[in-house]
């Protein structure tokens, strides 16, 4: 086949993140399996307006904020006479609705979808406009096929206004060979919770900030490792002054591949306390680790963590009861142990060559099967 994806991000965009591990994973792979792919995203200051990814053509233009606009003059002066055989709108928060600017056969994928989270994360303008370019997808993608990356998405879409059969849920993977537990089953010397992740206001690390505090004032010894960037650090970092933990809490910024790893395997626990995902692809990682996570009973990570088994849910917002589940794994080693192992075997169900090889599956159906009406 020869695909064209549509994405906001390339996995070299200072911004990506999950959505954008997902996509590269997923179709360098058809590449491998013998497929063209090409990849239309936004472009950053000083960025290659083309670069060959692993197989995948890149073709950058615009900026983050302009991609919208920039998205179809681009496809019509420069990629509409190449022969696609299908287009994949990679639907990651904003939608650039290519139903509209193309005749062509298109699939697309959902992550997940803003809805009034949108005004959790942005001022009321840009709120706003998310949510409002959010409201005609059902109507504008209604013919599409569809692939959701949770039940949680499926369920949104649906909600939404979007047909049942018309959606597969194929979920994301995970490198199992490279996320395994550390060969010596070492870990940090005093408990540590890791927060791995963009810094966003979405993702709600105030509230394990809080929980630092609130355990430290019980007298539970925790760290809290923060890996990750985001224009939401210079509020945390307030809020961490201001509860006076600065040395509970580490803001390691961006890590390498190799620090993650090292951070995955040998802290205690994870924790993922954002409002809304997709799929908790950090969980998934952490779980591969043998590592155990404490999350929010939110869309996406309700899928991604089994609580109870392989790490415990506590209902979005509830200090009170975040504190207590995350004070009551740092106290029980036996029950971190053995959740983490029921954690790697819960991981292997999930690879990257199962989600491409569900992907090239679901694509070439597209391809050879007429639209529906």
């Amino acid at each position: 086949m020869r695909i064209l994806v549509v994405n906001w991000l390339d996995r070299e965009n200072p911004l990506a993140g999950g959505a954008e591990i997902h996509l590269h994973e997923t179709f360098s792979r058809l590449v491998q399996l013998g497929h063209d792919v090409t990849l239309l995203a936004s472009g950053w200051g000083g960025c290659d307006p083309q670069v060959d990814l692993d197989g995948i053509h890149v073709h950058r233009t615009g900026t983050r904020y302009t991609f919208f606009f920039a998205a179809a003059p681009y496809f019509l002066r420069h990629l509409f006479h190449q022969p696609f055989d299908v287009v994949v709108e990679d639907l990651n928060k904003v939608p650039v609705f290519t139903p509209c600017w193309t005749r062509l056969k298109i699939a697309l994928v959902v992550h997940h979808l803003f809805g009034l989270t949108a005004f959790e994360e942005a001022g009321i303008p840009v709120a706003s406009a998310t949510w409002l370019l959010e409201r005609p997808i059902p109507w504008i993608f209604r013919k599409t096929p569809t692939i959701a990356v949770s039940e949680s998405t499926k369920e949104d879409l649906i909600r939404r206004g979007f047909r049942p059969e018309m959606i597969e849920v194929i979920p994301n993977g995970i490198d199992l060979d490279r996320y395994t537990p550390h060969p010596d089953n070492t870990r940090t010397e005093k408990p540590t919770v890791l927060y791995l992740g963009r810094l966003k206001k979405y993702k709600r690390v105030d509230l394990l900030l809080r929980a630092v505090d609130e355990l430290s004032r019980k007298g539970v010894e925790v760290t809290l490792k923060i890996a990750g960037a985001g224009n939401d650090r210079g509020r945390l970092e307030s809020l961490t002054s201001e509860l006076g933990i600065t040395d509970q809490v580490d803001f390691m910024g961006y890590v390498s591949e190799e620090k993650k790893l090292e951070l995955l395997r040998t802290c205690w626990l994870h924790a993922l306390t954002s409002s809304n995902e997709g799929w908790g692809i950090s969980c998934i990682e952490s779980s591969a680790c043998a590592t155990p996570t404490v999350a929010s009973d939110s869309p996406g990570l309700r899928e991604s963590v089994i609580s109870g088994k392989t790490g415990l849910l506590v209902p979005h917002g509830d200090l009170v009861k975040l504190s207590l589940a995350i004070a009551s794994l740092l106290s029980d080693h036996d029950t971190r142990q053995e959740m983490g192992e029921r954690a790697r075997e819960f991981a292997e169900r999930f690879s990257w060559d199962t989600s491409a090889g569900a992907m090239e599956e679901f694509l070439m159906r597209v391809v050879t099967q007429s639209q529906p009406s």
